[in-house]
């Protein structure tokens, strides 16, 4: 007996970044099955049809927030976190899925989780450059007593933060490691907006961002962005590194890309590994 296939959803992004590029390409060439490229929104209009016409085989649409809702049953945000609201709010009025990079700038608007429920939508928060989050979302059903993560990046990566523009610290000449921060995850996110979203994910995964312990280094000895978590609980105890290689963007590793497409592979997927 033949089964039929179901329709392709439409899947838009807002964002064609390092990240955004990367997953266009892969729908492209139609690697995530049940899902197809519907609409891009960028800033730069001809730059990005310019892209898609040299790397992709069926280039797509620039339109605006709300037609990106409008056209498409999934939105992929890769974009600069200030515009968060811009993307979500459209998308999530239409009950759209709706997959967010920028987890920081989820922190200081939990209306859109509201909105979300309201309307029948859903935010989607993939892994990213972390690891172990499946452990700390079993660890949470039980009684998680501390999170801890320590994040420690080349210069290059944390150049801009606003943290170190708001103190007026200089990182060009530092030859050894140097805390930059060392708090909860809410301020964390504040102050490197496009670096430790890791952070944010982990504690909406567990403890919430006011009991995620985050340090912050600046280590000119290392070459990749490097994540350690710590999470004592009453199920488990465990500690987890991972070592990112950094993207053409050094603020992101690569595997942060890959996080988001294997998150997608699995929304049509007939075995799901992982919670």
């Amino acid at each position: 007996m033949l089964h039929s296939q179901a329709p392709l959803q439409s899947l838009g992004i807002a964002g064609l970044g390092t990240i955004g590029r990367a997953l266009a390409r892969v729908l492209d060439r139609g690697e995530l099955p049940g899902l197809k490229l519907g609409a891009v929104t960028v800033g730069n209009v001809d730059k990005a049809q310019n892209w898609m016409r040299e790397s992709l085989s069926h280039p797509v649409e620039c339109v605006s927030f709300e037609e990106l809702a409008e056209r498409n049953e999934w939105v992929v945000e890769s974009a600069p976190s200030n515009l968060l609201r811009q993307i979500a709010t459209p998308a999530l009025s239409r009950g759209r899925k709706l997959v967010v990079l920028s987890a920081g700038a989820l922190l200081d608007a939990p209306d859109l989780i509201d909105l979300a429920r309201e309307c029948g939508g859903q935010i989607i928060v993939p892994t990213g450059a972390l690891l172990g989050l499946d452990a700390v979302c079993a660890a949470n059903e039980g009684r998680i007593q501390s999170v801890t993560m320590v994040t420690r990046k080349p210069i290059a990566g944390l150049q801009g933060a606003p943290l170190l523009v708001e103190k007026g610290i200089d990182l060009s000449g530092i030859t050894e490691a140097l805390c930059l921060y060392r708090g909860d995850a809410r301020g964390a996110a504040r102050g490197f907006p496009a670096n430790v979203n890791v952070a944010v994910a982990l504690s909406l995964a567990g403890v919430g961002p006011e009991r995620t312990e985050v340090q912050v280094w600046a280590d000119p000895t290392v070459t990749r962005n490097t994540h350690s978590i710590e999470v004592i609980a009453d199920s488990a105890s465990f500690r987890m590194t991972i070592e990112n290689i950094p993207s053409e963007n050094p603020k992101t590793g690569r595997i942060t890309a890959l996080s988001l497409i294997a998150c997608l592979r699995k929304v049509h997927a007939p075995l799901r590994v992982g919670t």
